[in-house]
């Protein structure tokens, strides 16, 4: 048996290629909508991807399941547990089979069990592993998808808070409690492969460790210790992290099926700064440079997201979805930048800028944003002179923040515009300095002109001996 771990960092997304080696078939679990490194392990280890699964409808990436089906012509094993509204709608003409709890199916000598495991999602299903290939009896694992991770669970409120179905946390919640029974039912020696790892906004707590087992999780996950299934529900449901906009996005996207990459448009590359000015009028310009760069000079209107781990996670909270993309960078990052935000289904990219052309000889036509020291503004944030808004999640804010600020979660400060004075300066603050520079570029592309970004952020704020609230 062959089994292969991939991750992408900036979706702390885990998929697999698994792959028998006597029939030199192989499956991709979870596939990401990039299949160039499935396909290069593959081709190295002398075996053909001849299927694709995944564990439910994705939230938080656009799945490469269709590309594998329609391009490649995989076999692809898909839930059909859950109503109707959780059916897969792009699998007519492709070679597919819809999968139920206890349904079995084989790649080479490898025999797959589905268990389904709602909660997170209601057709959430789990792959048990056995290798009769290897002569083995019983599962080597199981893959958990968004089910069971390193030290945490499976969110069961996105649908309701990010897809707007009332009342469905509870519901999942109640299910996943059901669900963690059959887990716990589980031999201890069985090694657990979930979809995601630290860092992703579908649990609370994910660990960094890429694998695990059922005996551990039993031991230490703080899921496993609830025998009170009020009590689980209580606990499970709070605390769970604002969830990005962009999750309603990804699961009608994955639900009714993705764009095939060579449908999407071509990126036309923009020679005079005269085009670009113009091009804003109907489109949203990313200026992904680092944020000194940005600072010192950029285009009035454009919005700063610097390309690094977090960039893909802030387009999609940031983005407008439904307005044409151009993208300003070096043509160096410019395949990795498509492809990140491809990842998040942010497809519609027309236009490339090259900064080192057009922006970074340009700088005394351009905008710029002030940056501060805590001890520089804190005179004057003191005396009310300045407005503070902290773009910080609410966890962060409930653990100190500055006297008089005003709580506004970076994803969802474009949508709350209306709420922010405009009769005085604004202050962007966040842990670091890092979200609050993406904030204040925001604020400033819709019209608020005396922006400035706190360097350093709370923490600097905090080593400077300046005060805060505790909670609140």
């Amino acid at each position: 048996m062959l089994l292969r771990y991939f991750y992408d960092e900036k979706l702390a997304h885990a998929s697999y290629l698994v792959g028998c080696q006597k029939t030199g078939e192989a499956i991709v679990i979870d596939p990401a909508r990039n299949l160039a490194p499935y396909f290069q392990v593959a081709k190295a280890e002398g075996v053909t991807i001849v299927a694709a699964t995944e564990t439910h409808i994705h939230a938080d990436f656009v799945s490469g399941a269709r590309e594998l089906g329609a391009l490649h012509q995989a076999k692809l094993f898909l839930s059909n547990e859950g109503d109707e509204d959780w059916k897969y709608q792009f699998v007519k003409g492709l070679n597919h089979q819809l999968v139920l709890d206890g349904d079995r199916f084989f790649i080479g000598n490898l025999l797959f069990e589905v268990m389904h495991t709602p909660g997170h999602t209601p057709e959430s299903i789990s792959f048990l592993l056995t290798d009769l290939g290897g002569n083995a009896d019983r599962p080597i694992g199981i893959f958990t998808g968004d089910f069971v991770f390193v030290g945490d669970i499976g969110r069961p409120d996105l649908l309701e808070k990010a897809a707007g179905m009332k009342g469905t946390s509870e519901l999942g919640a109640r299910a996943m409690f059901q669900s963690l029974q059959k887990f716990k039912q589980l031999p201890d020696y069985m090694q657990v492969w979930p979809a995601h790892g630290a860092g992703s906004a579908c649990g609370k707590a994910l660990g960094a460790v890429p694998s695990s087992t059922v005996g551990y999780e039993k031991l230490f996950n703080w899921a496993m210790s609830h025998t009170s299934e009020e009590e689980f529900v209580q606990a499970l449901l709070d605390g769970q992290p604002e969830p990005p906009t962009y999750f309603a996005v990804m699961k009608r996207v994955n639900k009714e099926g993705p764009a095939l990459l060579k449908e999407l448009p071509v990126v036309q590359e923009f020679n005079s700064l005269e085009a670009v000015k113009k091009s804003l009028e109907n489109r949203q310009i990313i200026d992904t440079r680092p944020f000194h760069k940005f600072a010192k000079g950029y285009l009035a209107g454009t919005l700063h997201i610097p390309f690094n781990k977090s960039f893909a996670n802030w387009a999609g909270w940031i983005v407008d979805y439904d307005r044409p993309v151009h993208i300003l960078t070096t043509p160096d990052e410019l395949d990795e930048i498509l492809q990140a935000l491809y990842a998040v289904g942010i497809d519609h990219v027309t236009g490339f800028i090259d900064s080192t052309k057009l922006l970074e000889s340009e700088v005394s036509s351009l905008e710029t944003i002030e940056e501060v020291t805590p001890l520089e503004i804190a005179e004057r944030v003191e005396k009310g002179e300045v407005h503070v808004v902290d773009v910080r999640n609410l966890a962060e804010w409930k653990e100190g923040h500055i006297p008089d600020a005003q709580h506004i979660m970076l994803g969802s400060l474009a949508m709350r515009l209306d709420e922010i004075p405009h009769d005085k300066p604004l202050l962007v603050q966040c842990r670091s300095g890092a979200r609050s520079a993406i904030g204040a570029s925001i604020l400033k592309a819709n019209g608020l002109k005396d922006v400035m970004n706190l360097s350093g952020g709370i923490l600097q704020w905090q080593i400077d001996g300046l005060a805060v609230v505790q909670r609140g």
